[in-house]
């Protein structure tokens, strides 16, 4: 037993577990094509034990109705060979005692299997939990490394893009005055003279007006929610 094994097994002391494969939320963490082999392995087997208790607990049930109906039936066929002899009576007679004795010796082995099944059942559910544990542990460690290492991309983007909005800012900054500088001297030629593609004061008025647009777009869509 590995030591992780055993700090598992400390945890789960005196812990009530639930039977997993019986456990929605089992199946939605752990119950997909990414499980473990040992999972996989523990859950059908599982399973087929809680088959087999089901399956046990019902042939009980109608075994036991089947020895209530041949019981009520020995009574009043003992009356009727009472009042003399009758070879078919005492053939179902018969017949009934030995579907009788059938029906205690078939009860006899379901009720030993029963007895078994509980410990069967939860040994292999605490297996299952263990590798369930197990299965935890390395995805949380791998997640948390990607967290981190997503994190570290975000951290060094968010530095990259302030970089890129100061300089973008600078760059409409300059534009702008250069614009105005130009303007002052040639008045409206001064696009055509610098081939210039845009306006920056249209630009900036586009870009507000655009921005507006979003912002009443997400009022309208937040007041339909």
């Amino acid at each position: 037993m590995g030591r992780k094994e055993e700090e598992y097994e400390h945890i789960l002391q005196d812990k009530k577990i639930p039977l997993l494969t019986l456990d929605n939320k089992w199946h939605m963490l752990f119950g997909t094509a990414e499980t473990t082999l040992t999972i996989k392995r523990l859950e059908e087997q599982l399973n087929n034990l809680l088959k087999k208790q089901g399956r046990l607990n019902t042939e009980t049930k109608d075994i036991r109705r089947l020895k209530k109906r041949l019981m009520d039936e020995i009574v009043p066929t003992v009356d009727e060979l009472g009042q003399g002899h009758d070879a078919a009576l005492e053939k179902k007679l018969d017949d009934n005692k030995r579907l009788i004795n059938d029906c205690n010796a078939k009860l006899a082995d379901y009720k030993d299997e029963l007895m078994e099944l509980p410990g069967e059942i939860e040994r292999v559910n605490y297996k299952l939990m263990l590798a369930t544990m197990d299965v935890c542990y390395e995805k949380l460690k791998e997640n948390t490394a990607e967290i981190d290492e997503i994190g570290d991309w975000i951290t060094k983007i968010r530095i990259e893009l302030k970089k890129k909005i100061i300089r973008k800012q600078e760059k409409e900054q300059q534009n702008q005055e250069l614009y105005h500088y130009m303007h002052a001297i040639f008045g409206a030629e001064v696009i055509n003279i610098f081939d210039m593609k845009y306006n920056p004061e249209e630009r900036a008025a586009r870009i507000a007006a655009e921005k507006e647009r979003k912002k009443k777009r997400a009022k309208g869509n937040a007041s339909l929610e």
